[in-house]
């Protein structure tokens, strides 16, 4: 009798495993979802890691109980390994060779505090970066004057495009020989390409801003609480219903800007491209799927770990980004969390050009 518990019992706890692993499969290839057509669907990848770690409880649940049956948590990983590689990533670090550059991505958030002396403009020099591409960087909420006092001899080139109040910023130790702004709908994000000459050669850099979730501070902060459990369940359900709407209806939007950055990129073709900035998406999203078509991710080929880059109100996740094209390899792509002046932390990696013309 215990012994056809005990199988019974299994049986149900694999049949528990093989859910997971659908639910797993369904979030890690949510990017393939059109948002315009599945605006609610198309954010479920922002579940992927409940199921990733619920799955990896499964598979030392199995070792432990009954070895055989972890060749479904095993299977289960093996018909994920895209969509878990892209959200965290494993690789041998490797030391960045001669002559490669480093590119450094941040939004800054309107520069912290805007204090004098500023902690991000500190930061920012010290990194020694080569390429520093900057969102939500409005200039004049510091002072230009006071910018180039701080920034002049590291970086004698700098440009920036505005668009309905948004800010992209670059600082270059390269010539900046050209900006343009890429054309899409919105009221408050941009996306821009810088033309820099990198050894010779002319680099397309496209600094981007995305549209953002348009939560509030008050729905942020409900959503935290949400996310510890601190909620009534009749204002959970509320918060999670408001939640799943706002999102669908930021992705939507995010969408076609996501499409004309990868038009723009697409018709470029053959000229050396690196793509940086703030998708203000997951790494499993449409939206990430379109811009890095034909791209290399630079954190998935060179990171480890899920390396969350914005780190407040119980959004955690990467949604800043380097790609680039195949005229560079890249090395050591990394977030880094040493500075907190802003609600992102800023991504930086070595790039080195290839030699081919």
């Amino acid at each position: 009798m215990m012994r056809k518990i005990k199988q019974v019992t299994l049986q149900i706890i694999a049949g528990v495993n093989i859910a997971t692993i659908v639910i797993l499969l369904i979030t890690g290839y949510s990017g393939w979802l059109r948002p315009e057509t599945f605006p609610m669907l198309s954010n479920i990848g922002l579940l992927l890691p409940i199921f990733i770690i619920i799955n990896l409880g499964f598979l030392v649940f199995w070792v432990l109980i009954k070895s055989r049956g972890m060749l479904i948590p095993i299977v289960g990983f093996l018909f994920s390994y895209v969509p878990v590689r892209q959200y965290s990533p494993v690789n041998i670090p490797q030391s960045a060779p001669a002559g490669s550059f480093k590119v450094l991505s941040y939004n800054v958030w309107q520069f912290g505090d805007a204090s004098h002396p500023n902690p991000v403009l500190e930061y920012i020099k010290a990194q020694k970066a080569d390429i520093v591409c900057l969102q939500e960087a409005n200039i004049n909420a510091l002072g230009g004057q006071y910018v180039d006092s701080v920034m002049q001899s590291d970086y004698p080139f700098r440009d920036t495009i505005m668009h309905g109040g948004d800010v992209v910023a670059m600082f270059s130790k390269f010539p900046i020989h050209g900006k343009e702004r890429i054309p899409f709908a919105s009221k408050g994000n941009v996306s821009a390409a810088f033309r820099v000459q990198i050894h010779g050669r002319t680099v397309i850099v496209v600094n981007n801003h995305l549209e953002s979730t348009g939560l509030s501070p008050e729905e942020k902060s409900d959503f935290k609480l949400m996310v510890k459990g601190d909620l009534p369940s009749d204002t959970a359900r509320h918060v999670s219903k408001m939640l799943i709407k706002q999102l669908g209806t930021a992705t939507k939007k995010r969408a076609p800007q996501a499409e004309a950055v990868a038009r723009y990129i697409a018709y470029h073709r053959g000229t050396p491209i690196i793509v940086c900035g703030d998708f203000n998406d997951s790494p499993v999203s449409y939206v990430h799927r379109t811009i890095a078509k034909d791209l290399t991710d630079c954190y998935v080929a060179t990171g480890n770990g899920p390396g969350i880059s914005y780190h407040v109100n119980g959004f955690y996740v990467r949604i800043d980004n380097i790609l680039c094209t195949d005229d560079f390899t890249p090395y050591d792509c990394h977030i880094d969390r040493s500075i907190k002046a802003s609600d992102h932390y800023p991504i930086a990696c070595w790039l080195k050009m290839s030699n081919k013309h």
